[in-house]
């Protein structure tokens, strides 16, 4: 089988982080990029056809370098997408990563002896160490899918930051993004979960230990929660937006929103980060449960005033010292967020905590007279009602890897 293979990034072990990353609406925390290896050389005495190889060696190449092209974007983030051949370089990359996995996956196939004859090599991010070498073809499938994943994360994030003044696009053009990042996220949690239940699972146990923390099955299972939230977060902003939604369904979609975050949170608090992406990642995780808990509370305390009894008043005045207790958290964790190396910034509020921001102040101040300046946090947070159970409805799309290339059906020489 060979041996695992994994080196620091630099001299010292300390890794080389950027020192800002900007501006980001999607948060991408690992974006890990393949490196050249001699398929020919290695492949070569195993009885395929020379034209199959080259095929294969060819798409390997083909794909590094486009990811070295990309890379870039994952940590210096742009008003506008870049495009290639009339395309978004990401949906470009995209293809290319499918075209990819069609030829890989012969090495794979029933009856093949291939599948740890190469050793492929990545550069990681949120794990200590640089690269991670490993002589397994299903490696090398995950590594495509958790990429096809980030490159969904990227183009959606790049989609969020573009605004009409700084753009010259018009605000329905802005509206029509904010519908198409849902699509991309909820395509981002379906390569993720194909990994998790039909990827991961072809990886003997032992090796699975070897794996960088990246393509942990906590990680991907965090990464999926965490496209799924912000889809969900999307879907709250677009039915704030609506004169048709109701108190309820914005209600069903934060406590939706607070499921996926807490899902995501469980999952990247399993690992111990000093500093660097995966400790970013994981106050990622912690701002935006307590965000989303702020806008789940806040529905429910509205609902609950309706109930125009004593009894309910009294659990809606709870919710809204919750929501607001959250919301204080959130603010807090996002500012050490923001610090933690590599340094961030937020856009302007946007979604829907531009919108609880402004209303939760008024709500609490006016109409439950409840005193913003309280600092007994946690027991306002532990007298709040229990917020309803509703079942998650936003799925990660169902993707399947795709069918094999037609250059594995010729007969071998």
């Amino acid at each position: 089988m060979g041996c695992i293979i994994s080196t620091p990034l630099c001299e010292g072990g300390k890794r080389r982080w950027p020192k800002r990353i900007g501006e980001f609406a999607i948060f991408v925390p690992s974006f890990r990029i393949p490196k050249e290896v001699d398929l020919l050389q290695h492949l070569m005495n195993y009885h395929l056809l020379r034209a199959q190889l080259e095929h294969l060696a060819s798409m390997k190449a083909k794909i590094v370098v486009m990811v070295s092209q990309v890379a870039p974007y994952s940590i210096k983030q742009r008003r506008r997408i870049p495009t290639q051949h009339g395309g978004s370089v990401f949906s470009n990359l995209l293809q290319a990563l499918e075209d990819y996995l069609r030829v890989l996956l012969g090495l794979v196939k029933e009856g093949s002896e291939l599948i740890d004859k190469v050793e492929f090599v990545w550069v990681n991010q949120e794990d200590d160490l640089q690269e991670t070498a490993m002589p397994n073809v299903w490696y090398e499938v995950l590594s495509v899918l958790h990429l096809m994943a980030m490159l969904c994360l990227l183009e959606a994030n790049f989609l969020l930051l573009a605004r009409p003044s700084a753009t010259g696009l018009h605000s329905l053009i802005i509206q029509e993004y904010r519908r198409t990042s849902i699509d991309i996220l909820i395509k981002a949690a379906g390569y993720l979960d194909c990994a998790l239940q039909h990827v991961l699972p072809k990886i003997s146990p032992q090796m699975r230990r070897d794996l960088p923390i990246d393509l942990s099955e906590e990680v991907l299972g965090a990464l999926c929660a965490q496209a799924l939230a912000q889809g969900v977060d999307l879907q709250l902003w677009v039915a704030i937006d609506s004169p048709k939604a109701t108190l309820a369904v914005k209600r069903r979609l934060a406590c939706e929103m607070v499921k996926y975050w807490q899902q995501a949170y469980e999952n990247i608090m399993k690992f111990s980060f000093n500093d660097g992406w995966g400790a970013k990642h994981q106050l990622f995780a912690r701002w935006k449960l307590f965000e989303s808990k702020a806008a789940a509370y806040y529905y429910h305390g509205m609902i609950l005033e309706e109930g125009n009894t004593e009894k309910s008043h009294e659990m809606a005045v709870a919710a809204m010292q919750a929501a607001h207790q959250f919301f204080i958290k959130s603010k807090m964790e996002n500012e050490a967020f923001n610090k933690m190396h590599p340094f961030s910034r937020n856009p302007p509020l946007w979604g829907s905590m531009k919108y609880l921001s402004v209303k939760l102040s008024k709500e609490i101040s006016t109409k439950f007279h409840i005193n913003q300046d309280v600092s007994d946090h946690e027991r306002f947070i532990n007298n709040a009602p229990a917020l309803p159970d509703f079942a998650l409805a936003l799925k990660p799309d169902e993707y399947r890897l795709p069918i094999l290339d037609p250059s594995w059906n010729q007969e071998n020489e």
